[in-house]
C-alpha cells in the first residue's frame, strides 16, 4: 500500500510524525509518503535508520496551523495537507493520515477527494472505548450542526462499517440523548428518532451514556458538536482518575507512612502482583488514544485517518494501520453499497 503521512501534522511535528512513519514502515513494509517541509522531514529521517525501508519525501512550503479554518485550507494550496489529499486524488498514493488540524483536514478532502455519491456530509467515526465490546461512535467532530437527514446517513455508514469491517452481524444502532424514552432529547435527535423508528435499520432508540457502558448498542450516533465533547470527556477522565490514584498515594506524610510499613507485605504480593500486570496493562491500553490512531473520516472519496493534535509516534504508526486495515476492509465499497441500498 501507499500511505501519506502528513509530517507536519501533530502539535510537536515533525519528530512523532517520521518516528511513527518509520515504525508503521518497518513493522507492515507498506510504502510510506511523507508530505511537508522537505528539509525539516529529512533532518528527522537521518535520526532514524531506515535502510531498506520504503519511506520517500514529497515537499510542502505551506502549513495549516490548528487556528486556521477553511478559507486558509483554500488558500494555502501548498500546504501539507492539500498536497497530501491530492496524491491520493490522483492516485498517486491510496490513504492519508494527518494528526493535524480536523477542520482543515475535512476541508481539504472535500476539496481534492470529494464526497462519495449520495453523501451530504461527512463524519468521523472512531472505537468508543468504554464498553465490554467495540463500540464505533460516529460524528466525532466532523459535522457539529446537523440536520436529521445527516445523522439517517451517519448511522448506515456506521452499521455498514460495523457490520462489513468488525463482522458484527446486523449491528444494533443507538441515539445519544439525555434519556430513553422516545421524547427525551433536543428537536434534532427528537426529529432524527423518528426517522430512524420507521426505517429497516436494527434501531434500539435513545441511549444515554451509560447505556452505553453496558453495550446496548454497537454503533452509537450523535452530530460532531457532542460526539467529540464526549470523547474528549472520556479522555479527561480516564486521565483525571490516574492523576488522583498516584496523587492520593503518594501525597501526604500518613500515605507514605502507611506505603513503608506496607511494603514487607507488597514485596510478599509481589507473585500475585505480576499475574496482574497483563490485567493492568490491557486496562491502560482501553484508554489510551494512541491505541487506537485517529478516526475514520467517512463519506469521501478516500481513505482519511485523522488523529490527535498530541499524537506521539505511537499514535502515528496506528494511524497508519487504521488505513491500510480500512484499504484492506473495501471501506469505500462498503459506503458506497450501504447509500445504493437505502437509494441515496
Amino acid at each position: 500500500m501507499r500511505i501519506v503521512v502528513d509530517a507536519m501534522g501533530s502539535d510537536h511535528h515533525p519528530v512523532p510524525d517520521v518516528a511513527g512513519a518509520v515504525a508503521a514502515a518497518r513493522l507492515w513494509g507498506d510504502e510510506i509518503i511523507l508530505v511537508g517541509r522537505e528539509a525539516a522531514i529529512k533532518d528527522e529521517l537521518a535520526k532514524h535508520d531506515t535502510a531498506g525501508l520504503p519511506i520517500h519525501v514529497k515537499d510542502a512550503a505551506e502549513v495549516l496551523e490548528m487556528h486556521e479554518h477553511t478559507d486558509a485550507v483554500k488558500r494555502k494550496k501548498d500546504s501539507s495537507i492539500r498536497v497530501g489529499m491530492r496524491l491520493v486524488s490522483s492516485g498517486e498514493a491510496d490513504a492519508f493520515v494527518s494528526a493535524g488540524n480536523t477542520a482543515g483536514v475535512l476541508a481539504s478532502a472535500i476539496f481534492d477527494l470529494g464526497r462519495i455519491r449520495g453523501i451530504r456530509r461527512p463524519a468521523l467515526a472512531t472505537i468508543y472505548p468504554v464498553a465490554g465490546s467495540p463500540v464505533l461512535l460516529i460524528d466525532n467532530g466532523a459535522t457539529a450542526d446537523c440536520k436529521p437527514e445527516y445523522l439517517v446517513q451517519f448511522a448506515r455508514m456506521g452499521l455498514a462499517y460495523a457490520e462489513n469491517v468488525w463482522g458484527i452481524a446486523d449491528p444494533r444502532l443507538g441515539l445519544i440523548s439525555n434519556g430513553e424514552e422516545e421524547d427525551k432529547g433536543n428537536m434534532l435527535v427528537r426529529e432524527t428518532f423518528a426517522i430512524l423508528k420507521e426505517s429497516e435499520l436494527n434501531f434500539v432508540g435513545n441511549v444515554e451514556p451509560k447505556e452505553v457502558t453496558r453495550g446496548k448498542a454497537d454503533v452509537i450516533l450523535t452530530d460532531g458538536f457532542t460526539g467529540n465533547v464526549m470523547v474528549k470527556t472520556t479522555e479527561a477522565v480516564a486521565s483525571f482518575l490516574g492523576r488522583f490514584l498516584r496523587q492520593e498515594l503518594t501525597g501526604g506524610w500518613l500515605n507514605k507512612v502507611a506505603l513503608v510499613l506496607l511494603l514487607p507485605g507488597l514485596i510478599g504480593m509481589l507473585p500475585g502482583l505480576l499475574l496482574l500486570l497483563p490485567t493492568l496493562r490491557r486496562l491502560a491500553q482501553r484508554f489510551d488514544y494512541a491505541e487506537y490512531g485517529g478516526a475514520l473520516l467517512m463519506g469521501v472519496n478516500g481513505v482519511v485517518v485523522v488523529g490527535h493534535g498530541r499524537s506521539n509516534a505511537k499514535a502515528v504508526k496506528n494511524a497508519i494501520g487504521q488505513a491500510r486495515r480500512a484499504m484492506e476492509s473495501h471501506v469505500l465499497d462498503v459506503i458506497q453499497a450501504s447509500m445504493q441500498v437505502s437509494g441515496e
